[in-house]
């Protein structure tokens, strides 16, 4: 029995991810090389169980929310959420600013928990929600990830994201992967990412790994941010060291194991 249209349906649903995306029906179809009449039907197919939804006035495509409320419950379930806000919440305290946590899924970083501990002055919240897809090439916590991985498959991730959204973002984005790879090698180096007006102008984060004994690609990350008058480089100097003693701890309490494959790759990677 031929899998193909399940196939291209999950390319479908994939393509609509990136970025929360709604697209036209000719978008999509020329995107995942379809003919329109094959991604029309796909896309019927997919909104009438429910994955898709039209827009009434333009006739464009996005995903609906049950997508994410099936990853939430996922998630939920593992009992990362809970395990981790505790810890979240006195980092929070700690530094004063905004305090995240994102898990690994695959070749894609997700956006899990938060917590506020900015109560006064500037208070930096980020324009999107809690949940979702990191941008991992302009933000620290996707630059701890990629770091903690063989440059290789990190080169892979990247490009197939590409840098298309690097002229919305903040003005010192990184916009090749050879600039990319310097900023990798300078993070494993130090043990800490950091981004300066990098995926938002004015706002500035470091960012750490979470790994089961210090090995393997990361399972996740935790970060700190706010804004970069009050996050200068001697905070982050400062809240750098807390950050890692957080990632520690949330790595005894992380309920989600990697394989021994993946504690078995190699943790020394060449730039």
């Amino acid at each position: 029995m031929s899998h193909v249209p399940a196939e291209r349906c999950l390319e479908i649903i994939a393509l609509l991810a990136e970025g929360a995306n709604t697209l036209p029906l000719g978008e999509i179809a020329e995107r995942l090389s379809l003919p329109k009449s094959g991604a029309h039907r796909l896309l019927s197919t997919l909104v009438d169980l429910g994955w898709v939804a039209k827009e009434p006035d333009t006739g464009f495509y996005r995903l609906t929310m049950r997508l994410a409320v099936m990853g939430q419950r996922f998630y939920a379930a593992t009992g990362i959420p809970n395990i981790c806000q505790p810890v979240l919440n006195r980092l929070a305290h700690e530094t004063r600013e905004f305090v995240r946590l994102a898990v690994a899924d695959g070749d894609t970083l997700v956006w899990l928990a938060q917590a506020q501990g900015a109560t006064a002055g500037l208070i930096y919240q980020p324009p999107s929600s809690a949940t979702g897809r990191v941008t991992v090439y302009s933000t620290a916590t996707g630059k701890a990830w990629l770091a903690s991985m063989p440059r290789d498959r990190a080169i892979q991730i990247v490009a197939s994201m590409g840098f298309g959204e690097a002229d919305r973002q903040g003005p010192n984005v990184v916009r090749s992967i050879e600039d990319l790879l310097k900023e990798l090698a300078l993070t494993e180096k130090r043990g800490y990412a950091v981004a300066v007006s990098e995926a938002e102008p004015g706002v500035s984060a470091v960012a750490v790994p979470i790994r089961v004994n210090g090995l393997g690609t990361a399972l996740g990350t935790v970060s700190v941010a706010g804004p970069s008058v009050r996050m200068t480089t001697e905070q982050i100097e400062e809240i750098a060291p807390k950050l890692q003693s957080t990632a520690s701890e949330l790595a005894e309490l992380w309920p989600l194991r990697p394989s021994g494959t993946a504690l078995r790759e190699r943790t020394t990677m060449v730039a």
